[in-house]
């Protein structure tokens, strides 16, 4: 990893500033504050993609691009809540997830589109709130691959991607959230290494030709009880496989609870030296399929 300057080093310092007084608070989750709008294929499609030939129900990060009221809305409801940090609606704004509904090209204006969304409603709520700083995070998450393991129990050796093509979309997704105004990136719901690995690889390449970096969070995902990743690692294991890029912080996602993952949050923050996240959803889902686990 090379040194170079950080694109706003005065964003930086703020942030890390404010850690060491207290836990910076990130926002809460985009997907089930898109359900509760109730959105319907005509919201996805908009007058920009009325004749598009697949469905685009489902695709939420394209509503940056159809509604963006909708979009900007949601991360204001955030900061009003008391977030100091809102992720960008691009979870699935890769090219290799953006695939599944023929919108692929779309990827990195859907990047950069939504950071520039979440960065208005971050700028205009620090007008409105003097005193408040408040920071946007570029997400990049999984994909719908997996380069550590196959999609066909009958042929253990077959990947359906490969580490160039995450590497690659990786890079040009992070460009777009650069250009739009991000202050840092997360790779998240880690599932797989390898993907995050190349995903790494692909956002050192695009600052090494912009000639600046932001700061890189990565989050992991652990999928059952057992404590580890879905291409089998615990998070010791985790932690040293991705270490040499120097992450800003490095934490947990997704997957159990809060109460399952804070032992396992406990040994990330033993032996990485670098600051430490964690945003669990509501826990692992009951016989029923219903969860339990509340915010409070």
């Amino acid at each position: 990893m090379s040194e170079l300057p950080y694109k706003n080093a005065d964003a930086v310092q703020r942030i890390e500033a404010l850690l060491e007084e207290r836990i910076l608070v990130l926002d809460g989750a985009m997907g089930t504050m898109i359900q509760a709008h109730e959105l319907q294929e005509e919201d996805f499609r908009g007058e920009r993609f009325a004749d598009h030939g697949a469905p685009l129900k489902g695709n939420n990060d394209i509503l940056s691009l159809t509604r963006p009221d909708v979009i900007r809305g949601i991360h204001s409801a955030f900061l009003e809540a008391g977030a100091d940090i809102v992720s960008t609606n691009t979870f699935n704004a890769t090219r290799i997830s953006q695939a599944d509904y023929g919108t692929e090209d779309l990827a990195e204006e859907l990047n950069r589109t939504s950071a520039a969304l979440a960065r208005e409603a971050a700028d205009d709520f620090m007008v409105s709130n003097p005193g408040r700083e408040c920071f946007v995070l570029g997400s990049l998450g999984p994909t719908n691959r997996t380069a550590s393991l196959s999609p066909d129990v009958n042929r253990p050796e077959y990947r359906n991607i490969d580490f160039d093509e995450l590497r690659d979309a990786y890079a040009e997704a992070a460009r777009g959230l650069v250009a739009g105004g991000a202050d840092l990136l997360v790779v998240e719901t880690v599932f797989d290494t390898l993907n995050c690995k190349a995903a790494l690889y692909g956002i050192e390449t695009l600052f090494e030709a912009l000639g600046y970096r932001l700061p890189v969070l990565v989050s992991g995902t652990i999928v059952d009880a057992s404590g580890r990743t879905l291409s089998g690692q615990t998070v010791e294991a985790f932690w040293h496989s991705i270490r040499h890029a120097k992450p800003f912080a490095v934490g947990l996602n997704c997957a159990l609870g809060a109460r399952e993952m804070r032992p396992y949050l406990a040994d990330l923050s033993r032996i990485a030296p670098c600051y430490t996240s964690v945003y669990p959803n509501a826990g692992l889902p009951n016989a029923f399929g219903e969860y339990e686990e509340t915010p409070v």
